[in-house]
């Protein structure tokens, strides 16, 4: 897609490339045995190893691989069957042992692709570099006390994928674009949350500038940018600071800098490492890692329907729209919930229902699909009840209100309420006798050629009937007697 912006030269082309470290769901650590539960005590989930004790040797988590080649398979990317670990060696305090292990010229797995769609309807393929396995570093906190530093481990050894795009993204949505598809994708194989107020899936923003047509200058990365609308802010802000500096005749050092989004601007944070500057060496502490062929097809035997397939599939078993099944497939109980109504219904009138009151309702109460107030089989048995005529669209709405207050069925709601739509023609044309002889005026008006009044007699008679009359027999009714 092509976008620019525009400079005091001319026009700017924007090149983006994203390094996401997503956590590893896991109930324990990527070398130890230690919990990894979000919100815990501070330094109450640390082992030995995690808290860099001289002489404790790290264990491989054999589920946290698996998580790792779950993701790559999901992202149709060559999966390495050796594998290495290595050293990546700095000094924080939130890093005890004074490195990090890691994995550098040998990741388990290699190139990938994400394809995402746009707001025009385009759709490009992004490409992935690599997936790697990390230790996460603790977490330093400065606002606990006036003068110090404080230290929480809990977070230390926490296993990571670091995802590693190429640089194909050229605009702030495409950014976006992909990082809510990479989520979609890892929460669908349950390998990371994508909680990313939690912490549990963080973008560092690779961002350079260059006129259209030439080659890539310098890059800054902007670190720990932790919510997708940050991503797409920081990636624009960036992007203009470096045209100013190359405008001005100045050039753009390498570095990491930091977004600040109440004030929006980035700010230096570091001069940029290079990989020798972290003197990256095999872990001796680790042999390399080695995958069974058949334990990985196993793996790929039993993903789950991913996002793009889950999507075709409902537009062609439910004929709903294509823009109905990308929004119930972005999160996976919201496309399982949609199936479970769906199934041997009118699906476009489920699907008008979930997009309208359902999701209105979920806002409102602010819920989300797996607590929601109205159950898959309440919603089913409401539509049902339209279906059947027990009540109309009008009533229908009424008792979903009810339903999502109380949580009760709608058939204990129209039962105890009184609310069962009326069908009976006797009382249907009592009630329309009563309204045409109360507005006698307005009955001559419509056979004077008056047609449109035809709509207030129709919202008089289901006045009269307290919503409950069925539509249907009431037109037919008044066509008759008006007639």
């Amino acid at each position: 897609m092509s976008y620019t912006i525009g400079g005091e030269t001319g026009p700017w082309e924007l090149v983006i490339g994203l390094e996401v470290h997503a956590q590893i769901i896991s109930k324990s650590k990527l070398f130890s045995g230690a919990a990894t539960e979000f919100g815990a005590e501070p330094n109450s989930q640390v082992s030995f190893i995690d808290a860099g004790f001289p002489g404790m040797l790290p264990v491989i988590n054999r589920e946290c691989v698996a998580q790792a080649v779950r993701t790559g398979l999901g992202l149709d990317a060559r999966i390495n069957l050796i594998s290495r670990f290595d050293r990546k060696n700095y000094f924080y305090a939130d890093l005890p042992q004074g490195y990090q292990i890691s994995q550098y010229d040998q990741p388990i797995v290699g190139a990938g692709t994400v394809e995402i769609e746009l707001e025009s309807g385009e759709t490009r393929s992004i490409g992935i570099t690599r997936l790697h396995l990390e230790q996460d570093a603790g977490k330093s906190m400065h606002d606990q006390h006036a003068s110090k530093s404080f230290v929480d481990l809990n977070r230390s050894g926490v296993a990571l994928m670091e995802i590693v795009s190429e640089p194909d993204m050229r605009n702030p949505e495409e950014a976006g674009a992909y990082l809510r598809k990479l989520r979609t994708i890892l929460r669908y194989l349950g390998t990371c949350d994508g909680n990313m107020d939690e912490g549990s899936m963080r973008a560092d923003v690779n961002v350079s500038v260059r006129k259209p047509g030439e080659a890539f200058r310098t890059r800054c990365e902007v670190k720990n940018v932790n919510s997708i609308r940050f991503v797409m802010q920081a990636v624009e802000t960036e992007a203009r600071r470096q045209i100013e500096v190359w405008e001005s005749g100045g050039v753009v050092e390498q570095e990491t800098r930091l977004f600040d989004p109440a004030r929006g601007v980035t700010r230096s944070m570091r001069s940029k490492e290079d990989a020798h500057d972290y003197r990256y060496f095999p872990e001796p502490d680790l042999l390399p890692l080695v995958l069974d062929e058949t334990w990985v097809a196993a793996l790929k035997n039993d993903l789950p329907e991913l996002p793009d397939a889950k999507r075709a599939r409902l537009v062609r078993d439910f004929g709903i729209s294509a823009y109905e099944s990308a929004i119930f497939v972005m999160e996976r109980a919201t496309a399982d919930f949609f199936e479970t109504v769906a199934k041997g219904r009118d699906a476009k009138l489920v699907a008008n229902w979930m997009l309208g009151d359902f999701f209105a309702a979920l806002n409102r109460t602010g819920r989300n699909i797996e607590d929601s107030p109205v159950s898959a089989k309440n919603l089913g048995a409401l539509l049902d009840l339209i279906s059947d005529a027990t009540i109309n669209g009008k009533i229908a709405k009424e008792v979903f209100e009810i339903m999502v207050e109380t949580g009760d069925t709608p058939g204990a709601i129209i039962e105890a309420r009184g609310l069962r739509q009326v069908t009976d023609t006797g009382a249907i044309d009592t009630a329309i006798d009563r309204v045409l002889a109360a507005n006698a005026d307005k009955v001559a008006e419509y056979k004077s050629g008056k047609e449109k009044l035809f709509g207030f007699f129709v919202g008089q008679v289901m006045k009269a009937m307290a919503g409950k009359g069925n539509p249907a027999l009431v037109n037919e009714a008044l066509k008759t007697k008006l007639g």
